[in-house]
């Protein structure tokens, strides 16, 4: 059954989960049902939680800006804030387990008969679940959990599988596409530039390229540290190919995502990235290391993954990618096959049935 949900998907199966949300459908005891349509009689007070701060560019930012859109979309009132409030509040919203935990233990000691949603968006499922005690104590209080795609449910017990729903995250389809550069072949790595991204992966790999190669490596986003933007500047210093442009407007950074041919992810560990979805909607093929969060997006058996780490696999894919067409046009058709997933219907409709299940 999730073969057919989601070709090339197979981590899954032998998984026995109940009362979860998965690509539309509800699973209940071993068997799919569809998911039923909801109606609110009235609008919730809803306060997100987020750690990253106001007016940054942070992903979990992005995340809790997009979903406050929806939430409202839906009719309902939403605060997005960086730690609770104390305010009359409906439910409560939590981005990353850990770094919320506070936020999820005050609610439920204001409110203890009122919902919560904690969303595990990376580190906090990958990292801090098995050792930290803060983010398991937020999972054991949240009334429903939330994973930004299916795979991340191995990584969960049981008791927690049973109230995860599975909510990809979306992207809008550009109105036009931009037209890429014919005397080069841009390569981008949007990301801000701290360990856990890898960030100078692909510049390393850039480095082996051989001299007829029309490769240039494009990397956006903030270094978190005096290291790490030292680091991009002595790698541009010495390596003609890569091109750090620092932070930039988001516009501007998804006009440039989608002027390039390839979009590379080399995390070391994601929950789902938004660059990713953003790639998927504008057409652009990815390269990915092999990790849960791009394997629950584009599927097993995607073809342009690398193991963590591994320049000279980056290497070899990125001159595949530009010398072997069929090659390119495979990875094209792999994404196109999971577009669908991060269509901005679809995550509103998953936001809906699980408001539908708690309220």
């Amino acid at each position: 059954m999730c073969r057919d949900l989601f070709p090339g998907f197979s981590v899954l199966l032998g998984l026995h989960v109940s009362g979860i949300t998965w690509l539309g459908v509800k699973v209940q005891a071993g068997k799919l049902f569809p998911v039923s349509t909801y109606a609110m009689s009235s609008p919730l007070r809803i306060q997100m939680v987020t750690p990253a701060p106001a007016r940054s560019l942070h992903g979990n930012r992005v995340t809790a800006l997009r979903w406050a859109r929806i939430l409202r979309s839906l009719g309902h009132r939403v605060q997005v804030t960086t730690q609770y409030e104390a305010t009359s509040t409906d439910l409560l919203v939590a981005l990353h387990a850990r770094r919320s935990a506070a936020a999820v233990a005050d609610f439920a000691s204001q409110y203890p008969e009122k919902p919560s949603i904690v969303a595990l968006t990376g580190t906090d499922l990958y990292h801090d679940l098995p050792q930290s005690q803060l983010a398991q104590e937020s999972l054991r209080l949240a009334t429903r959990l939330v994973i930004l795609q299916p795979d991340g449910l191995r990584f969960l017990t049981a008791r927690q599988r049973n109230k995860t729903h599975a909510i990809i995250q979306s992207a809008r389809k550009p109105v036009r596409r931009v037209p890429p550069l014919k005397r080069v072949m841009e390569v981008a790595v949007v990301a801000h530039l701290r360990m856990v991204k890898d960030p100078f992966r692909v510049a390393l790999a850039s480095r082996q390229l051989p001299p007829s190669s029309k490769i240039r490596v494009v990397q956006i986003g903030k270094a978190l540290s005096p290291a790490m933007e030292e680091r991009a500047r002595r790698e541009m210093a010495r390596n003609a190919r890569y091109h750090w442009l620092g932070q930039l407007p988001r516009w501007k950074t998804l006009q440039r995502l989608r002027r390039s041919r390839l979009v590379v992810v080399s995390s070391r560990l994601e929950g789902a990235p938004n660059v990713a979805s953003e790639a998927l909607a504008a057409d652009v093929p990815m390269l990915s290391s092999h990790i849960s969060g791009m394997i629950g997006l584009l599927g097993e058996d995607y073809p342009g993954y690398f193991p963590v780490g591994d320049t000279d696999r980056v290497r070899q894919l990125l001159l595949q990618a530009e010398q072997d067409r069929g090659f390119y046009q495979q990875l094209q058709a792999s994404c196109r096959r999971v577009q669908h997933l991060v269509t901005p219907r679809r995550e509103k409709r998953l936001w809906k049935d699980l408001l539908a299940e708690i309220t």
